[in-house]
C-alpha cells in the first residue's frame, strides 16, 4: 500500500514540476524554492501519516518499568535469602540429628523417630514458604509488566490526540523502516516527564 502512495505521490510531484517548468520556460521566471517545497509538501500529504516505536528501548529507558525491574530484583534477592535460610535450617538440623544418632544421643527410637518427623515438618514448611514467595514473585511479575504496557498505551493514545498519526507501530512488528519515523525517544521523554510528575 505504501509503494502505491509512494508511486502517486511522485507521479503527482513530476507532473506538478513539469507543469510549473513548462510554465516558467514561457515567461521566462525560474520557478522559487518556496514553489518546489510547496509541491513537496503536497506530495507527501498523499503519504500515510505512520510511526513507529521500539518497545524494547521504552522498558528499558522508561523510570516506571525500571522501578517494576528494581522492585522484581529486590523481590528476587528476597526468594534466594529465603531460600538459602530454609536449606541451611534444614541441613543443620539434619547434621545434628545424624551426630546424635551415630553418638548413641538418643535414649529412645521414639525421641529419634520425632526428630526426623520434626525434619520432615521443616522440609514441607520450607517448600510451601518457597511456592509462596514464587506466586508471590509471578502475581508482582504479571502487574507489573500490566501497569507499564497499560501506562505506555494510555501515553500513546494522549500523544497521538495531540500528534494525529494515521497509525503508531511496533518497529518489532515491521520488517523495514525508515529511521525518520522512530519516535521512541520522544514517547520516553514524555512518559518519563509524566511519570515523575505523578511520582
Amino acid at each position: 500500500m505504501r509503494k502505491f502512495f509512494s508511486i502517486n505521490a511522485l507521479l503527482f510531484l513530476l507532473v506538478c514540476l513539469t507543469a510549473v517548468a513548462c510554465g516558467k520556460k514561457e515567461s521566462g521566471e525560474a520557478y522559487s524554492k518556496d514553489k518546489i517545497s510547496s509541491i513537496i509538501a503536497k506530495a507527501d500529504s498523499l503519504l500515510p501519516n505512520y510511526r513507529f516505536v521500539d518497545i524494547d528501548t521504552v522498558f528499558v529507558y522508561y523510570n516506571l518499568a525500571k522501578d517494576y525491574s528494581d522492585e522484581m530484583l529486590r523481590l528476587q534477592g528476597n526468594y534466594e535469602n529465603e531460600v538459602k535460610r530454609h536449606q541451611n535450617s534444614i541441613q543443620a538440623f539434619a547434621t545434628n540429628v545424624e551426630k546424635k544418632r551415630q553418638n548413641n544421643g538418643y535414649f529412645s527410637e521414639q525421641s529419634l523417630n520425632q526428630d526426623i518427623q520434626q525434619l520432615g515438618n521443616m522440609q514441607e514448611n520450607a517448600q510451601k514458604a518457597i511456592a509462596n514467595l514464587q506466586n508471590t514473585i509471578l502475581i508482582a511479575d504479571q502487574q507489573g509488566r500490566q501497569t507499564v504496557t497499560d501506562s505506555i498505551m494510555a501515553f500513546i493514545n494522549d500523544y497521538n490526540m495531540t500528534k494525529g498519526y494515521d497509525a503508531i507501530f511496533l518497529k518489532g512488528a515491521t520488517l523495514c523502516s525508515n529511521p525518520a519515523l522512530d519516535i521512541t525517544a520522544e514517547v520516553i521523554e514524555g512518559l518519563n516527564a509524566r511519570y515523575n510528575k505523578m511520582k
